[in-house]
């Protein structure tokens, strides 16, 4: 099938799959003329994503389309497009829209959006996670072959966990931000979606590249890219292993652990208090007044124009002094001491990547506590400066979708995805089939570039 032909067929499954919540905006035939005209003087073979589909999250900016970050009246157009899309799109990769997300990108849960909320693509009766929701969901739902998203406080992973895709969490500074509004610019990372392990390792050698017009980019060389013929993989002391009185999430960790023992790895119960409480941080510390000072005067002179929780989340941001700033930046580094420790012990940590799947309701009822919650496993990694990958993993025994993240220091993003192909050489394909429930996920194959 043709990119033009990819296109027009994205647009009647978008059609099909009925959900308004899912893109603030979709690309014309129009708008995409000149990314069509370029992909078919090249033909397929010379570009290695040639005529993949991606979706963008609407804090990235696209040049022909305006950038919203889930607020219609913050809505701006772009002078041009991100470096991460623009290196997508001399790539071969064809953009068909932007993607609903926790307006300003603030939340895990995907439900703070005046567009809606996007559906699950495998459960309905759960939230979509977030920020990066509609991302999420477009690839779960087989619409699109990728999505970039965004990460912060585990924009990238925990939607992935709750929708069986890989979530890409890059070192800081890997990925160029240069194009994308932020959430904590100091913590931001561009994060990638897709349905294999193969496919997102591809995108991420794609992205990753250093940018002089970013000034958090860095020349940073993977400092290791392999893994011993036995890994050994940390995980939590069982006192730790936190998952809300959720039982079936329980299980399902324990039999990922039993799958990595099966496949060769050994595992070695790590004291990870440190990781825990900085996760606390993020929340409950200074960083929600860096998210403050992203919206600026806009803050000050539109704040009716927030979404009501994200405008509760900012506020907090007013009560941090100074002192106590620095005070979370010292403690900080005691804790990173100290999560420095863990590496001699382990090749990476295998953890869950949530506790629990909300359901849509409970969100509704407790929207904070819910998403404080969310950030157990993934708030640190960006403050401790870790590479992380979420992978989808055995279903809970509800047939709940169940995924866990392998964490490491920084610089080790290739060693991860070794990690990931080890562990998914003794795996079945994983079902997105759900008990008694209907089957939304249409999980779409990686196109053959020969069909292109």
């Amino acid at each position: 099938m043709k990119p033009r032909e990819r296109f027009r067929d994205f647009t009647r499954r978008l059609a099909a799959w009925n959900d308004p919540a899912l893109f603030i905006r979709v690309a014309t035939e129009d708008l995409l003329e000149p990314v069509f005209q370029r992909l078919e003087a090249l033909g397929p073979g010379r570009l290695p994503l040639y005529g993949l589909l991606f979706a963008i999250k609407d804090n990235i900016d696209w040049q022909p389309l305006p950038t919203t970050v889930g607020c219609p009246d913050f809505a701006y157009l772009p002078a041009r497009s991100a470096t991460v899309v623009q290196r997508l799109l001399e790539a071969g990769a064809i953009p068909v829209g932007k993607t609903n997300l926790d307006q300003f990108a603030t939340g895990l849960v995907g439900t703070r959006s005046p567009y809606g909320v996007p559906r699950n693509a495998v459960d309905p009766q759960l939230i979509p996670g977030g920020s990066s929701s509609g991302s999420a969901s477009a690839v779960a739902a087989g619409l699109v072959d990728f999505a970039l998203g965004t990460d912060t406080a585990g924009s990238g992973r925990i939607p992935a966990a709750f929708q069986n895709l890989f979530g890409y969490k890059p070192t800081r500074g890997l990925v160029s931000t240069r194009g994308v509004f932020p959430a904590c610019r100091s913590l931001d990372c561009v994060s990638l979606f897709a349905r294999t392990s193969e496919l997102t390792r591809q995108l991420a050698q794609v992205v990753r590249a250093f940018d002089p017009e970013d000034p958090y980019s860095q020349e940073r060389p993977l400092s290791r890219t392999t893994l011993p013929a036995r890994p050994v993989a940390g995980v939590p002391l069982p006192s730790q292993r936190i998952f809300d009185g959720d039982p079936g999430y329980a299980q399902a960790y324990e039999r990922v652990l039993q799958e990595w023992q099966q496949r060769g790895a050994e595992l070695v119960e790590l004291d990870l208090s440190c990781l825990l409480e900085a996760a606390q941080l993020l929340y409950g510390g200074p960083w929600v007044a860096e998210r403050l000072a992203a919206v600026g005067d806009f803050w000050n002179t539109r704040r009716d124009s927030f979404h009501p929780v994200t405008r509760q989340v900012l506020a907090s941001g007013e009560c941090h002094s100074a002192k106590q700033t620095f005070e979370a930046f010292h403690r900080l580094e005691v804790l990173r001491r100290q999560a420095s420790a863990l590496w001699p012990r382990c090749d990476f940590l295998v953890l869950p990547t949530a506790p629990t799947a909300p359901t849509l309701q409970r969100v509704l009822e407790e929207p904070l506590e819910v998403n404080t919650l969310l950030g157990t496993w993934t708030n640190f990694v960006n403050l401790l400066d870790l590479a992380a990958l979420a992978l989808p993993g055995p279903p809970a025994p509800d047939g709940r979708p169940f995924g866990f993240s392998l964490v490491a220091p920084a610089a080790t993003d290739e060693a991860l995805f070794e990690a990931a192909s080890f562990y998914e050489a003794g795996s079945a394909p994983r079902s997105t089939r759900l008990p008694g429930r209907t089957v939304l996920a249409v999980a779409g194959a990686h196109p053959d570039p020969t069909d292109l």
